[in-house]
């Protein structure tokens, strides 16, 4: 078998400790500690959450979305594959080596989406782009730790507490769409995007796809159409 080797380690910003960007043969993984944020072999879930907010918005003549992560490219790509031309994309990425990884050694992996015009790639913290819009996304998409709370900066607690879910909840247009990626379900979580003011659905996946893997969730979470906001 092929070893692992490293190729890079990135520094969180505010964070835990450091990021590991590894290779084996053609295939990459992104580590944090001994814990896998993600692989070029499973892009199945992170994949899918782009099709979840492409199918549930609908013909929309001009969507905005802004992506939380930019991990390896899986759902932009995703994304950019079912959006029309009038549509914009914000990325947003707190590590400046996953963007430098994304242009550099996993290149390949992105396949031109970065240089595609309705792409727009912001290096911050995802949870200050959404406290800076009201009403301003179609769709949020958040694949930023495994799970609704930091895993690898503490900060990161504040997209799923009640704080950032009402920012979220603002951020969205009517009937805008807020999608969270997950490696296992949280059944508080739900009931907060619920006292939140979101209509929720759990999506069960699987991590390859139609090949199988581990089974991941993605909560999708729909504002009102409405002038409703958050019960309190």
């Amino acid at each position: 078998m092929i070893p692992w080797s490293l190729l890079d380690t990135a520094k969180v910003p505010d964070g835990f400790g450091d990021l590991r960007l590894m290779k084996r043969g053609e295939e990459f993984s992104i580590m944090a500690g001994a814990t896998e944020l993600m692989n070029s072999r499973l892009s199945g879930s992170e994949k899918a959450l782009a099709d979840l907010a492409c199918d549930r918005l609908g013909e929309r003549a001009a969507p905005r979305l802004l992506i939380g992560g930019l991990g390896m490219g899986f759902t932009l790509r995703a994304a950019l594959a079912r959006l029309g031309p009038q549509a914009e994309v914000r990325v947003a990425e707190l590590v400046p080596s996953v963007i430098a990884w994304a242009r550099g050694p996993m290149a390949a992996l992105f396949g031109g989406s970065l240089d595609d015009p309705r792409v727009s790639l912001l290096e911050g913290d995802v949870g200050a782009f959404i406290r800076q819009h009201r009403q301003a996304y179609d769709a949020i998409l958040l694949d930023v730790d495994n799970g609704p709370g930091g895993l690898t900066r503490a900060a990161n607690d504040g997209l799923y507490d009640p704080v950032g879910l009402a920012a979220a909840h603002a951020a969205l247009r009517p009937g805008g769409l807020l999608l969270v990626w997950s490696s296992a379900p949280d059944r508080d979580f739900t009931q907060r995007l619920r006292r939140s003011g979101f209509a929720v659905d759990e999506v069960r996946v699987r991590a390859n796809g139609k090949g199988g893997g581990a089974r991941h969730i993605i909560w999708v979470a729909a504002r009102a159409a409405g002038p409703a906001g958050p019960r309190r």
